[in-house]
């Protein structure tokens, strides 16, 4: 199993919110990179990042500061955030991102999630954000109609080989994992890897994700804060 440190970033600086609320912010850094560069130090093997500014307004707005991480990393990065069209595919990856995290976008817009699975296979990630078990699409503030079950075996029809799962109640709460329905979605879907994410705190929370099956977790606000050491669990 894949641990992937957290690295949202909003206004050029890494920080968390808390249950998606950008009124709920918490700076870690002004400097996202020095970030990146500490987590890849400590042994991960793939960076997720997040432009909470394109998530919100559908442009990408940070893709300066992706770049840069990016390119100076010897590990991949994944991002999500904002990317709505082809051409922001094809700029990202060639910023030196390794795989694209489609959300509001695969929502929204079936041929597109077939046209970058066509043209960039694995390099294509789904996102589904989910509360009240609703997906929650542009930046976490509105809501479509599907289940996390249903979008997520819509995008496995398409051909999407790994989703990111977060369950947005639990995301920047330090309140566990919402295990129930991660499972749930990892069972359904069998020709997807599922990456879990969203309030996951414990070493105990990690032990049940990767015996549960999952082929990765996202990380964010536990390593923040030191509950996790991820030293320790590399």
């Amino acid at each position: 199993m894949i641990i992937y440190p957290a690295i949202d970033i909003k206004d050029g600086k890494c920080v968390r919110l808390a249950q998606g609320d950008f009124e709920k912010v918490t700076v870690f850094s002004n400097n996202p990179l020095s970030v990146a560069q500490n987590w890849e130090s400590k042994g991960a093997e793939f960076i997720h990042l997040v432009d909470l500014d394109g998530a919100r307004i559908g442009i990408s707005k940070n893709l300066k500061v992706i770049s840069e991480i990016a390119h100076e990393l010897d590990i991949p990065c994944q991002l999500g955030g904002g990317i709505r069209t082809l051409e922001n595919i094809e700029m990202i990856i060639k910023a030196g991102i390794k795989r694209v995290i489609l959300g509001t976008a695969a929502v929204q817009d079936s041929n597109l999630v077939r046209e970058a699975i066509d043209r960039y296979n694995t390099g294509i990630a789904i996102g589904i954000d989910a509360k009240d078990n609703k997906v929650a699409i542009n930046g976490w503030e509105d809501f479509s109609e599907y289940t996390p079950l249903e979008f997520g075996k819509k995008m496995e029809s398409l051909g999407v080989k790994t989703i990111i799962y977060t369950d947005i109640s639990r995301d920047g709460m330090l309140s566990g994992p919402n295990i129930k329905s991660l499972e749930e979605m990892n069972k359904e879907l069998k020709d997807v890897d599922i990456i879990a994410s969203g309030g996951v705190t414990s070493y105990d929370d990690l032990k049940m994700i990767e015996e549960a099956g999952f082929a990765g977790v996202i990380i964010g606000r536990a390593l923040y804060t030191s509950d996790i050491d991820l030293e320790h669990v590399r």
